[in-house]
């Protein structure tokens, strides 16, 4: 059977307040071509649908619509919950997806209701065990829903999620296709960039020696860079569908096309979504700038090296229009470990110019005005 593997679409994203729809709509549309021209029987969305637990009405549609455009391709589709989605809120979706024949998993239930499976048109049976992401805090009630009894005082989440996992996978046969998918870290795995911190640092890291061997291929979401993972059985994340901050700007969005059978080892390759918008850093004086070579459909983020003045900004906006970050280069900025000037005995006037020359923003007319405004104030006092 053939697999498309995705994950951490973070529909609704933007890109310091610029909405990203637009993007996520054309590379749904061409995640929906690959799901045909590779005649997929299986779609898994590993987590992270939403970028955030509350999305819009409009990322809302435009996850519905791209779901059932991918079931609409001729393929089952498996969908999980990640950190960044409210998995309640998910299920509240559930009956619409039974109806479109969208297997949708946004919260913990039994052991049972995680195990979904199928047969493709060839007749490879297959099952999937679909666990959404589950916070620390909700690892023994997980367990205590998988019916597993408590766990030692010193279990760690680790130890949770492989007594999850084995529960989960303890009726892997041998003539089917015996597939994994879940949220979550793996020690081993590289952070793409635009990752919650917290659900990814040493506390949340599992080992892959939770999946036993039995395994055909585990379809992981949550690190946003495409990765395989050294383990027991083939494991692999798929990266997300675009760059989600500056971050991820090197990496090349993409799917993962996967080919499995029972009993032999799945064989992964890495399909690139060229419709998706790319991230680009730009560094030079503003001479330099103007002559640089820039993508122009990317996000950009630039940085100015010379001396801040007033203007400036407005000057890069209007040479770069989908500049969405610019900054001062830091090696512009004046040394902070030099010794401050004496402030005893000064106006506030010099005081202030001291401390546009200590920030590296030299600028008499910012200078003058603070200045007269600051003289404004006084007349205003004395006059009271």
């Amino acid at each position: 059977m053939r697999i498309l593997h995705t994950s951490d679409w973070h529909v609704g994203v933007t890109m310091k307040g610029r909405s990203r729809l637009d993007e996520q709509r054309a590379v749904f549309k061409q995640m929906c071509a690959i799901a045909r021209e590779e005649s997929v029987d299986l779609v898994i969305v590993a987590g992270d649908l939403f970028d955030t637990a509350s999305p819009s009405s409009e990322a809302q549609k435009l996850l519905t619509a791209a779901l059932s455009a991918l079931r609409g391709t001729g393929a089952e589709v498996v969908v999980i919950a990640g950190n960044h989605d409210n998995g309640k809120a998910l299920d509240a979706l559930r009956d619409w997806a039974h109806a479109a024949g969208i297997h949708l998993r946004g919260s913990l239930g039994k052991a049972a209701d995680h195990i979904v499976t199928g047969t493709t048109g060839d007749g490879e049976r297959w099952r999937i065990a679909a666990l959404p992401f589950i916070a620390q805090r909700h690892a023994v009630r997980a367990a205590e829903l998988f019916e597993l009894g408590a766990a030692g005082a010193e279990a760690t989440y680790a130890d949770h999620l492989r007594r999850l996992v084995t529960a989960l996978t303890q009726d892997f046969r041998a003539d089917e296709v015996n597939l994994f998918t879940g949220h979550l870290t793996v020690v081993g795995g590289k952070v793409g960039g635009g990752e919650r911190e917290v659900h990814t640092v040493a506390d949340y890291a599992v080992p892959a020696a939770i999946f036993p061997p039995t395994t055909s291929y585990v379809a992981l979401g949550h690190l946003h860079k495409a990765q395989a993972i050294t383990g027991p059985c083939p494991i692999r994340y798929s990266g997300g569908p675009l760059a989600v901050d500056f971050g991820e700007e090197d990496h090349t969005p993409s799917v993962a096309i996967v080919d499995v059978a029972a009993g032999v080892p799945a064989r992964a390759r890495t399909v690139p979504l060229t419709a998706a918008v790319p991230l680009q850093t730009v560094r030079g004086s503003l001479e330099q700038l103007a002559e640089a070579e820039v993508d122009e459909r990317a996000w950009l983020r630039v940085f100015v090296t010379e001396p801040a003045r007033a203007g400036l900004r407005g000057e890069v906006a209007d040479l770069f229009p989908r500049a969405v970050q610019i900054h001062i280069d830091p090696v512009m900025r004046a040394d902070e470990t030099k010794p401050r000037e004496r402030r005893s005995g000064r106006s506030p006037g010099e005081l202030f110019t001291a401390y546009l020359h200590e920030a590296g923003h030299d600028d008499p007319a910012v200078a003058g005005l603070f200045t007269k405004l600051y003289e404004d104030t006084q007349t205003v006092a004395e006059e009271a």
